[in-house]
């Protein structure tokens, strides 16, 4: 398996878990600031100029909940066997995808929603704001103890580890949320985190 990444973006949840399951893999790194996302080469593998991108024996998949999946169906200690817990996982995963990382963007990827400067410039302005209201959220309805799962540690905690990593950097005070501070905590002490570090891949 080959993982196209580039650090510090969502791409580093598929990295943890692949580090998680055990799974062999080579890493290759796209450097957003040269715009690798947008050359020929990185578009005949991922039209969508994103990362993450995981090629299988020559078939790519996408979205990073579906890459967390495929890998969790590799090791099932990182899904429940529990439905409704495996359903608490997963919507925490489409929350971070549907809105927390959509606010995220907007301080960056303003280019997507409108073509005027200060329309760029009022999304950047307003994301300590989204952020600080997704984190809680988070605090109040996704950490359900140590991890999202309580004791159990899934996907879902890769996939939420990441997102919260840009807490700072967008201007959110983590002071009032204790359990993402421990959890974070707890994620910087497994050795799948501890990896993609000493690899670069997380500043």
């Amino acid at each position: 398996m080959k993982l196209h990444y580039a650090p510090g973006t969502i791409s580093i949840a598929a990295a943890i878990a692949l580090e998680e399951a055990g799974l062999d893999y080579t890493a290759h790194k796209l450097d957003f600031s040269q715009g690798d996302q947008n050359s020929t080469a990185y578009l005949a593998i991922n039209p969508k100029g994103r990362v993450p991108a995981l090629d299988v024996d020559g078939q790519i998949l996408t979205e990073t909940g579906a890459i967390l999946d495929f890998v969790a169906a590799h090791d099932p200690r990182l899904m429940p066997a529990d439905l409704v817990h495996a359903a608490h996982a997963r919507s925490v995963m489409y929350y971070l995808a549907s809105t927390m990382h959509v606010n995220h963007a907007h301080k960056m990827r303003g280019h997507r929603w409108a073509d005027n400067a200060a329309s760029h410039a009022d999304m950047t302005a307003k994301v300590p704001e989204t952020m600080t209201a997704s984190a809680t959220f988070v605090e109040a309805g996704c950490i359900r103890g140590t991890y999202v799962l309580g004791d159990h540690f899934s996907i879902a905690d890769c996939y939420l580890f990441v997102v919260c990593n840009w807490l700072p950097g967008d201007g959110v005070d983590l002071a009032p949320f204790p359990k993402i501070r421990a959890f974070m905590d707890a994620m910087e002490a497994r050795h799948s985190v501890q990896t993609v570090r000493a690899n670069g891949m997380l500043p």
